[in-house]
């Protein structure tokens, strides 16, 4: 026997079983959600005790069985919201703390009891042979952490379905509103580890705590009507595009025609040119006195969404029931906390404690988050001698660690890799190596630009600074006889003759944070045409825009086109790379530059190529100009290949001629502070600030020329003139760099000619090209010219001054020097067109401290600020004295963000090598783990 059609969902069981149904307290969303699936195991024969804060008609309105029992009790709080988008996340922790932490032992007492009172009453007489299957009861939790434990102590198992976990949730909370109750965040970690695994719905966010996984569709409400008839109810037509328009009750987003979806304050309006043609909105929760454009049509109050949203079909409780019956989804039981720190340490990078000197990437409240629930802390991965601890599975043949714990947290995961996994990444990289062959690890930071920026493309001194946040890659290279490839790739293989060829596979960790796949592999002959040439950098940039999802690959493989063009290397064996980066995506700190130098060094290791950093940095540099397709200048490259830990990288960038390493005095210190506005320099605004630059470059060569002709049109006498300044004119003709223009030439002969603006159409009608290789003007586009021009010719000024100024006396004279060449060079990015309203408002919160009162009185602290990198958002760059106080300031301006745009800046602090000075690793396991037939497993 089965439920009825429409439902499809669970078999009817010939065993009766208890649910108990925890649903927290965030919201009515998750009740609703519940509803469905406690009226799938009420039709399959089961009781159903729903334990919840919410309304019974919630529940009752859908289901009306002698079944379901409802117990009105509140296990958790959720999110403090004060409106549908704001969230106070100080009170939502101290709430939690007052429902579920301070009565905990009561909370468990209770629950467990009266857990133990289903199984008496409803389910005692039930027994079987089988101890794994003498359980009948079965415990739910939509996310509620102390229903885990409390199943637990009753003997019970449990599951969690969602799509996210208040650990994850709560540990940014901690970060930005209250430190104090971080021993949350581990404690709802280690609820969590109780349960048998986690049923995951779709538009989940990383959650490491729960030791298995079982992917599922949504999860929606039955439909009550089919989707014709809503449309003839609604008076549209069958071939009107429907989208709906709801958040919580209140309609806050709406569809541009860009297709991107932005939070409009209260008193907006909707326009009819924010649909595509043949678009119809429907709006819920619109007021009755809101007028709307035709395209935009208002549902009832009463209209119920289901019947209008498209359903997935609900397949959630036949899996809850087979779970009760005793079938193991799950793998063997380890520390909820344990999972959390390892994957904040191997690359979910939570934010760190506030007012803690602390390693390079482990934050220390993460390291001792066993000693917060009162078990044995983990013992240091660093032991005395510089021995290591952890990963002893590996025999390191050439290299040294160095003592850093990003590389040994890094070696330890390789070894944990034969471990049995079922999380996707994991499950990917189990298989990616062939543990008798040799592996290669490379490591390369980010970077903090100090002074210099988008001046480099303009070939302006710059001075860059390595940060502590790294990429490592393990990178093996194998006979393809020997490769163990994943299914399809093998499956692909098969298709094409089954012969072994050389494929590159890729696991990229952090695919969840970033919206991208973990994954990535490809045949090598398809960077080769049918003569077994390289194929061009174009048909590459190609290949890899095809899938936005598989993009991030091309800073990686793209290495390997490079080096067959510029070097003629020929790659016969297959490679397999694993890729982990601590260096945050999209903050203006080079993470693409360290995975791309990463990348090459990890390749140029593994196949005996012997590449100088600088020129190492110059090949990664084509990889993104080429390839990804950003037109970006080389400092960033340089900076994570030949920059050494707590100097500042001098380069002219004339292609790359490396200057010197400077010395950061004791008494001066860098910090780097996140806007949280994600900056990329394949967006439109850098690439329309180089354009204009190169547009600037090109009209005062020409205004040279035309100066030089005029002298001899007019007949002067070439000895009359001082010939300095006809060798300065001709140089200027044949200006290279925009950055040798000196800014006394600049103002008193080209200021003038230079427009503020102009039509790209205009631009090549008058001067034919640009004369740039990466970038493309569009002709009906307006470019800002002069302040993009001015830029370079005063930076390279600038860093020039600063670079002087820090070899020069110690005095409060010196640090204000430097701090304002920073400012200056902040309001040049603006003027540019390249700032954005959280950089500037960091480097106000930093003026207002310099300036206050308070910090006048102490002495100087915080001197200077700047926007780094790309620009348009990213990190600023904030210089100062080198001591506590100013230490305490910047915490000060980074609360003060906090409290004005509820955003808590990632602090960038202290350095590493790069990747020339690190060198690499050459390591072989000691001894390989057997795993169930891993190599048959297939990436995500």
């Amino acid at each position: 026997m089965r439920i009825e059609a429409e439902s499809d969902g669970v078999s009817a069981s010939r065993k009766h079983l208890v649910f108990a149904y925890y649903v927290t307290g965030h919201g009515f969303g998750h009740a609703t959600r519940v509803t469905e699936v406690v009226r799938h195991l009420i039709l399959a024969g089961h009781d159903v005790h729903v334990v919840t804060g919410a309304p019974d008609f919630v529940f009752t309105s859908e289901i009306q069985s002698p079944r379901l029992f409802i117990r009105k009790v509140l296990l958790d709080c959720g999110a403090v919201q004060a409106d549908a988008l704001t969230v106070d996340r100080l009170a939502s922790l101290e709430k939690y703390s007052e429902t579920a932490v301070k009565p905990r032992a009561s909370i468990l007492e209770i629950e467990t009891e009266w857990l133990n009172s289903i199984k008496a009453d409803l389910v005692n007489t039930l027994h079987f042979a089988d101890p794994c299957k003498a359980n009948t009861r079965k415990q739910v939790s939509d996310v509620v952490p102390v229903a885990c434990r409390a199943a637990a102590d009753a003997g019970i198992r449990s599951v969690c379905v969602t799509n996210f976990s208040w650990d994850f949730i709560y540990a940014e909370y901690v970060m930005a509103a209250g430190i104090h109750h971080r021993s949350i965040v581990w404690q709802i970690a280690e609820d969590y580890s109780h349960c048998e695994f986690l049923i995951r719905l779709p538009g989940y966010c990383p959650m490491p705590a729960f030791r298995d996984v079982i992917d599922v569709p949504l999860v929606v409400r039955r439909l009550h009507k089919s989707a014709k008839e809503v449309r003839k109810e609604l008076g549209i037509d069958n071939d009107v595009k429907l989208v709906i328009l709801n958040f919580g009750g209140q309609v806050i987003t709406y569809l541009r025609p860009s297709h991107s979806v932005k939070p409009e304050p209260s008193g907006w309006k909707l326009k009819e040119d924010y649909l595509p043609e043949g678009w119809l909105c429907l709006v819920c929760g619109a007021s009755e006195s809101e007028d709307l454009p035709p395209n935009f049509k208002k549902l009832a109050k009463d209209a119920y969404t289901p019947d209008i949203i498209a359903a997935s079909d609900c397949m959630l409780a036949h899996i809850l029931q087979e779970t009760a019956f005793g079938k193991n989804y799950a793998s063997d039981k380890l520390s909820g906390a344990r999972r959390l720190r390892d994957a904040i340490v191997l690359g979910y990078q939570l934010q760190r404690a506030p007012g803690r000197d602390i390693d390079i990437a482990i934050p220390e409240w993460y390291v001792t988050a066993e000693n917060q629930l009162g078990q044995s802390s983990p013992s240091s991965p660093v032991g005395v001698g510089g021995s290591v601890f952890g990963i002893e599975d590996f025999e390191i043949l050439h290299g040294d660690v160095q003592g850093f714990p990003d590389t040994v947290a890094f070696l330890k995961g390789l070894s944990e890799l034969g471990e049995k996994h079922t999380r996707r990444e994991r499950k990917a990289a189990s298989s990616l190596f062939n543990w008798e062959e040799d592996i290669f690890v490379a490591r390369a930071p980010g970077r903090l630009d100090v002074m210099g920026g988008i001046a480099d493309y303009s070939g302006s001194l710059v001075l860059q600074m390595p940060i502590r946040e790294a990429c490592h890659v393990a990178l093996q290279k194998v006979h393809p006889s020997k490769h163990r490839l994943w299914k399809h790739a093998q499956a692909r293989q098969n298709a094409k003759g089954g012969n072994p060829k050389a494929v590159l596979q890729i696991v990229s960790y952090g695919s969840e944070l970033s919206n991208r796949g973990p994954t990535f592999d490809m045949d090598l002959s398809d960077f080769t045409d049918e003569e077994g040439n390289p194929i061009s950098y174009e048909k590459a940039n190609k290949y890899f825009a095809q899938d936005p999802s598989q993009k991030w690959a091309a800073y990686a493989a793209g290495a390997i086109l490079v080096l067959m063009h510029e070097l003629g290397v020929r790659f016969e064996d297959s490679i397999s790379m694993l890729i982990s980066s601590a260096v945050p995506e999209g903050k203006g700190v080079s993470s693409s530059a360290s995975v791309e130098v990463a990348s090459m060094s990890a390749i140029a290791a593994a196949h005996g190529l012997n590449i100088m950093p600088r020129d190492l940095a110059l090949l990664c540099q084509k990889v993104e100009n080429h390839i990804v397709g950003a037109p970006c200048g080389v400092m960033d490259q340089m900076a994570s290949a030949c920059g050494e830990a707590n100097k500042l990288l001098a380069m002219i960038c004339q292609p790359a001629e490396i200057v010197g390493l400077v010395e950061i005095p004791n008494h001066i210190r860098f910090w780097g502070l996140d806007s949280g506005i994600r900056h990329s320099v394949g967006g439109a605004d850098y690439g329309s600030v180089r354009i204009g630059t190169f547009m600037g470059l090109k009209m005062i060569k020409s205004k040279a020329s035309e100066e030089l002709s005029e002298l001899r049109a007019d007949g002067v006498n070439y000895d009359e003139v001082e010939q300095d300044d006809i060798e300065l004119l001709k140089q200027e003709a044949s200006l290279d760099y925009l950055c040798n223009l000196l800014p006394h030439r600049y103002e008193a002969l080209y200021a003038k000619a230079i427009p503020e603006s102009i039509i790209g159409e205009t631009f090549l009608e008058q001067y034919n090209n640009h004369n740039d290789a990466v970038t493309i003007i569009d002709q009906k586009r307006t470019y800002s010219v002069r302040f993009p021009t001015i830029h370079p010719v005063y930076e390279n000024f600038r860093v020039k001054t600063f670079k002087a100024l820090l070899t020069s006396a110690t005095s409060n004279d010196q640090l204000t020097a430097l701090g304002e060449l920073l400012y200056q060079c902040h309001y040049s990015y603006g003027a540019c067109g390249l700032g954005s309203d959280g950089t500037d408002r960091l480097v106000h919160l930093v003026q207002e401290l310099q300036h206050s009162a308070a910090s006048k009185a102490e002495g100087v602290t915080l001197c200077g600020a700047k926007i780094t990198g790309g620009g348009s958002g990213g990190t600023v760059c904030v210089i100062g004295r080198n001591c506590l106080k100013s230490s305490e300031h910047i915490f000060e301006v980074q609360k003060r963000y906090k409290k004005a745009t509820g955003y808590l800046p990632f602090i960038f602090e202290g350095s590493s090598p790069g990747a020339g000075k690190f060198g690499y690793l050459k390591i072989r396991r000691r001894a390989v783990h057997a795993t169930e037939d891993d190599s048959s497993l297939s990436p995500p």
